[in-house]
């Protein structure tokens, strides 16, 4: 195993150690706290920083580990429709990063584009999970999940993530690089 990988490894326990952790601050915002989304972050961060691969892998575990562990989120349909739409946080943001970064506005183009991916993923898996349990799952609430008490979260994303990755890059902390080996 290359010094790169040991690399990535690390940072994606430490972005999994703060999926784990994160939650139990913005929670002492009763009124908001859970619309920030907190979990959110260090899978996008993952897959910036360590790559899509690695972005997958923390933003699919945080949720289903985090549920197992503290019993929230509840693992059906939250843990569940959270894993498929973190991973596709994490996966998107390390992919396109990759592919634009060093262009004008990449870091908000892909936070965006992760963001909304991440989104449909999760209304998909919220209605492929409730079809199976004999429920529904409306337009008006993926709206309402995807969107509407989604916004304080959305805008803190927005706000943090692209300075946290452009402080990062600049400190030499990015290791989503090409490279001539495979499984990056």
């Amino acid at each position: 195993m290359s010094s790169l990988q040991v690399r990535k490894m690390t940072y994606a326990a430490l972005y999994l150690a703060i999926a784990m952790v994160l939650p139990f601050i913005t929670g002492q915002i009763p009124e908001i706290g859970s619309m920030l989304c907190p979990m959110h972050i260090p899978a996008l961060l993952c897959g910036f920083m360590c790559g899509w691969p690695w972005g997958i892998a923390v933003g699919f575990a945080a949720p289903i580990l985090r549920s197992v562990v503290f019993g929230m989120p509840a693992m059906f349909p939250g843990a569940v429709a959270m894993a498929f739409e973190l991973a596709v946080y994490g996966g998107t943001a390390g992919l396109l990063y990759r592919l634009l970064r060093g262009k004008k506005g990449a870091v908000y183009a892909v936070l965006v584009i992760s963001m909304i991916a991440g989104r449909i993923v999760w209304g998909i898996v919220r209605v492929i999970l409730a079809g199976l349990s004999g429920n529904s799952f409306t337009w008006a609430m993926f709206i309402a999940g995807a969107v509407t008490n989604a916004i304080p979260g959305i805008i803190m994303h927005l706000a943090m993530v692209p300075v946290l990755v452009m402080l990062m890059d600049r400190a030499g902390l990015n290791l989503n690089k090409p490279t001539a080996s495979a499984g990056n």
